[in-house]
């Protein structure tokens, strides 16, 4: 294990082989938290990686009747729209697992008005965390993921949502895909115990680089804000993302 707040890179030979590794680390991490405190908090992220991690989960040695799930970002879309992270977590897992529904805390993005929504998303994190005013969630684990542009959540280059520093969650306006999010911010994934970044493909290579080895800012490459104050921060890549990291 990482010592408290340090970067913890391991590069894969294949996609197959990083997700077999994800799958084992949910496990054990859910595991874990169980003993410890006898319930799981755990933030899901959407994407293509995590929809096969998802698949995976079922059938793991997970007690979901304990396990808490929420979402780390949403689009601003109905709950069965095509484009929803709720829907793709549902189809790949929720529904296929015994999960009460109290359990699973999605954002209501179905509302017309993405504030409202960010809020009430706010609400149910303040309400089920117990939390007091400038307190921030503890997840146990935060699943993430990074976008070609460096984005992850849906924290983006050049969006307000990335000075954030009081809200737990807020609805951006992303002006490159014309489309309102809501999506949790830096604080809170860096509150995390712990938070794995799962980044596949060649796509992301350049961005990885940015993130890990250079100079460039957080403003640019958002993915770069994440780095938990007291939790672990894990970064899990294939062989075909690593390859402009030094070294490598």
């Amino acid at each position: 294990m990482p010592h408290k707040g340090e970067r913890n890179l391991r590069i894969f030979e294949s996609l197959d082989a990083l997700l077999t590794a994800a799958r084992d680390e949910v496990v054990a991490r859910a595991q874990k938290a169980l003993r410890a405190r006898r319930r799981f908090t755990l933030a899901l992220s959407g994407g293509s990686t995590p929809k096969r991690l998802y698949e995976s989960l079922v059938g793991a040695e997970i007690d979901w009747a304990r396990t808490q799930v929420f979402f780390g970002d949403e689009r601003c879309v109905p709950p069965d729209h095509a484009d929803s992270n709720y829907r793709m977590a549902r189809e790949a897992l929720l529904s296929k697992v015994a999960i009460p529904e109290k359990n699973v805390h999605r954002v209501r993005s179905e509302d017309a008005d993405p504030e409202r929504a960010a809020k009430a998303y706010e609400q149910d994190l303040q309400s089920f965390f117990k939390l007091r005013p400038g307190e921030l969630p503890v997840f146990d684990l935060c699943l993430m993921g990074m976008g070609p542009d460096g984005h992850t959540a849906s924290l983006f280059p050049g969006t307000s949502a990335l000075a954030e520093e009081v809200r737990l969650a807020v609805a951006p306006f992303v002006e490159k895909l014309n489309s309102w999010r809501v999506t949790l911010t830096a604080p809170v994934f860096n509150h995390a115990r712990s938070v794995l970044f799962l980044v596949a493909g060649e796509d992301k290579a350049q961005a990885l680089q940015g993130v890990l080895e250079s100079e460039r800012p957080a403003a640019e490459l958002p993915s770069k804000l994440i780095k938990p104050t007291a939790g672990e921060l894990l970064w899990w890549v294939d062989k075909a993302a690593a390859k402009l990291l030094a070294g490598r």
